[in-house]
Formats: structure tokens, sequence, C-alpha cells
């Protein structure tokens, strides 16, 4: 939420896909020297993978609920940074979606304007039925 919050606005949902967009403006978290640094583009992917799960939730009438980040895998970047100005469009599909909560998405950056792709990743997520629980377990 907040200034954390990177993505600006949704484009597209469906069942397997998300796709939004993020703007690089001056008020950006991560902005330093007029840019966003590409390793950030992960946190973009994540984010965006976050509300393919909300907008799931939504969607079969249940409550939205805490996921994590396990890691990411292939991360590539085209750019070694996002502009001051640019508008990224963010794109996520569910290749995979254990009934154990464990799901993998496959997630690319674009340039708005262009369409340059500029980053691609696939993203490894874990979201635990109850995630008190699972907190306390890991903690023991």
């Amino acid at each position: 939420s907040g200034a954390m919050s990177l993505l600006g606005r949704f484009i597209s949902a469906d069942e397997e896909n998300l796709t939004a967009e993020g703007r690089i403006g001056p008020d950006t978290m991560f902005l330093t020297e007029g840019a966003v640094g590409a390793g950030v583009g992960v946190e973009y992917m994540a984010q965006a993978v976050a509300a393919h799960a909300g907008y799931a939730a939504t969607q079969r009438g249940e409550p939205v609920r805490v996921g994590f980040l396990l890691g990411t895998r292939r991360y590539a970047c085209a750019v070694p940074a996002f502009a001051l100005g640019s508008v990224l469009t963010i794109h996520v599909h569910r290749a995979l979606q254990g009934e154990n909560g464990l799901g993998a998405f496959d997630c690319r950056i674009e340039d708005s304007v262009s369409g340059q792709e500029l980053a691609t990743a696939t993203i490894t997520v874990f979201q635990p039925e109850n995630v008190e629980e699972f907190l306390q377990r890991s903690s023991e």
C-alpha cells in the first residue's frame, strides 16, 4: 500500500493472466538519480502476481489471502534501469498452480509506448491456506 504500491492501474485479468501498468514518476519508490534500477523489475512482477491472486480470490468469492515470494528464476533485463517518465506494462501468466499453495508465474515487463520487452522472469510463490499457522510452524 502507499508508496510501496508500484502498480498504477490494471488493464486486464482472467483466470490465468493479469496485465497491469506502472509509471515511473518523481515520487516512485526506489527512484534514484532519475531512474529505478533494473532489479526492481522483480518487485513489479511480484506485485502483479499478488494482484492476480487477489483478483482470482475475489472472482471465487473468497477473501484475499497473504502470499509469499519464494524466488525468481531467469530474471533478464534489457536495460540497466527504468527511466523517470517510463510507463511499464507488466504481464503475468500462471504457469503452474499446485493444490498445496505453490505457484509459478511467467512474467514480462514491456515499455508501454514502444512495446519493447524490457524484462522477463519466472516468479515462484506460496500462498498457505492458513498464514498464522504457517508462520508459527516456520518460527519453531
